[in-house]
């Protein structure tokens, strides 16, 4: 079928539906809903099937839905509607929690009912953007297929809204009010994890600290510390420990309640108030585990981004890591994988360009010690989706493995950077100069199934993310303890000496880093302005050219 996304923005949910709607044979085109007009001249213009809308804030307009099947994928179970689904079920503590296909009618997320999926919720309160990105857009991804094969038989009809149908728990729920997101460090620790991660990574719990309103994100459980609630008593690697009612409080992230201001690590929104703070552990981004055979470099950084200091601290750690007498070293990633930079820091230093710049020989440094590390073989564990750069971090391991629902951004075009991270060697090296260019000029999100077929990954692995850590773990271990162990590691060796022969790591790095000076520094690409874009969520005028020209490929063959 032809079939049309409508989306408030192409995020990681809209990706994957489009990536397995196109894999099950339908043809796909994608329109940002920025306007009515918009939306209904992209139905004019793809003149579709079916038109699904997997993440769309606004109202779908009368005359679309009036004239086209258009279903809302809902981030809740039947009859649950309002805005603030997700917000309210991490709040309230439920047990169990949903997504439901809807059909659009004039009343919002009160259509007929072309399908739903539940799944439990865990004891521990789960971050909004983790729900959202993992167990809902399992679920949403399972709808979206089944709602176009029910859309191509004649015979499926779709079920009333019903609240008296047993399976119809949900309930109207007004949006989340400010208030409702109004937190006390004098609660319960408990109380403070809930609220905050209901509204994380938006907008965030409100809060007053070191006597500043604030947005706060990127919570976890401290120690029984016994200070007064609401003082900061510690700092590690960015974040702020904070005293509660019962015990403490880890404080990753922050935002000032002002206009302009960004999202940060705590300790850069504190500044001066926490500088001469002890650190304390507890609390750390980047760990390092090993068995007899097999060490695990494991980082988590808040949404993939990567500032010059967690790169700094995540190369320290490789070397580290790389000097030891294992055989394997396991590379693994956080929820999300790596997104490259931090264009927030970056935007928020008093010199944006000069921090881009040692930002990006910093993480650089990073990409350089898995491609060298010669002494043992390297196994990267993609767990989460990854873009830019830390799709190219990725690379130079020896072994790439990745979890399903993956979703890989392959490309810098669209933030107007040329790119570093030696991916002029790795990428190419992996998947050939032809795919390579085809990748990162297209800009267009692949799947794990088709970075496999290309050669970006090396195994797809099923299962939940412990599932696959654990099957990355048993991997590691059987390539340490494998006969060939030793032809594989003379073999890697042999070729990276008859690679830097050819043209030492050391040339790619300066020829990309001339590249990138000129987008950083001279803006020749609007590197600038699409940062800016992207820190302050700038919402779009138009759908992104690269999109639109996928579109407008699609609705000619």
């Amino acid at each position: 079928m032809r079939i049309l996304l409508l989306c408030s923005s192409f995020n990681g949910l809209s990706q994957r539906a489009w990536l397995e709607l196109r894999r099950s044979g339908h043809d796909v085109s994608v329109e940002l809903a920025v306007s009515e007009q918009v939306m209904l001249e992209a139905v004019a213009l793809a003149k579709p099937d079916l038109v699904i809308c997997p993440f769309l804030k606004e109202k779908v307009p009368s005359r679309l839905w009036q004239s086209h099947r258009t279903i809302i994928i809902h981030p809740g179970p039947p009859g649950d509607r309002g805005p603030s689904s997700l917000d309210w079920a991490i709040l309230d503590g439920e047990r169990e929690w949903g997504v439901t296909a809807l059909q659009a009618v004039e009343e919002m997320d009160a259509g007929p009912i072309w399908g739903f999926r539940t799944f439990p919720l865990p004891d521990e309160p789960v971050r909004k953007s983790a729900l959202y990105n993992g167990a809902v857009a399992d679920a949403a991804v399972e709808l979206v297929v089944e709602v176009a094969a029910k859309a191509g038989d004649p015979a499926f009809s779709p079920a009333p809204l019903d609240y008296r149908r047993p399976e119809v728990r949900g309930r109207l729920r007004r949006a989340m009010r400010n208030d409702d997101r109004q937190l006390s460090w004098e609660e319960p620790t408990e109380a403070i994890l809930r609220r905050v991660r209901a509204a994380d990574g938006s907008p965030g719990g409100r809060a007053v600290l070191g006597e500043q309103p604030v947005r706060v994100f990127d919570t976890y459980r401290g120690p029984a510390l016994g200070g007064e609630p609401g003082t900061i008593a510690a700092r590690r690697e960015g974040a702020v420990l904070v005293n509660t009612g019962d015990a403490s409080v880890w404080v990753g992230h922050l935002r000032l309640e002002r206009p302009g201001a960004v999202k940060l690590p705590s300790a850069m929104v504190l500044g001066e108030r926490v500088s001469q703070l002890d650190e304390r552990s507890g609390y750390s981004e980047i760990t390092y585990d090993r068995s007899e055979s097999v060490g695990v470099v494991s980082f988590d950084f808040y949404n993939g981004a990567m500032s010059t200091d967690q790169c700094r601290r995540l190369a320290a750690a490789l070397k580290y890591a790389v000097a030891q007498d294992t055989r394997v070293l396991v590379v693994r990633g956080g929820e999300t994988f790596s997104n490259g930079i931090h264009l927030n820091v970056i935007e928020a230093a008093r010199h944006p360009e000069l921090e881009a710049w040692m930002n990006i020989n910093a993480i650089n440094q990073v990409c350089r010690e898995i491609v060298t590390c010669t002494s043992q073989l390297v196994v990267t564990s993609v767990g989460g989706n990854a873009g830019a750069g830390g799709v190219m971090m990725g690379l130079g391991a020896d072994r790439v493995l990745m979890r399903e629902p993956v979703v890989l951004n392959p490309h810098y075009r669209t933030m107007g950077l040329f790119g570093s991270e030696l991916w002029t060697y790795s990428l190419p090296k992996r998947v050939g100069a032809e795919t390579a260019r085809r990748l990162t000029q297209e800009a267009l999100p692949i799947g794990a199934a088709e970075a496999a077929g290309l050669g970006l990954a090396d195994h797809v692995l099923a299962g939940s993310r412990l599932e696959f850590e654990r099957q990355v773990l048993d991997y590691a271990e059987r390539l340490a303890a494998g006969g060939d162990y030793a032809r594989l590691l003379a073999a890697k060796a042999e070729a990276r000496e008859a690679d830097d022969a050819r043209k030492p790591l050391s040339a790619y790095r300066a020829e990309e880093l001339a590249e990138m000076s000129r987008d950083m520094f001279d803006d020749r690409s609007g590197f600038r302005a699409a940062r800016q874009a992207f820190v302050h969520k700038g919402k779009p005028s138009a759908t992104p050219e690269h999109l639109a020209a996928h579109r407008d490929l699609e609705s000619h063959m």
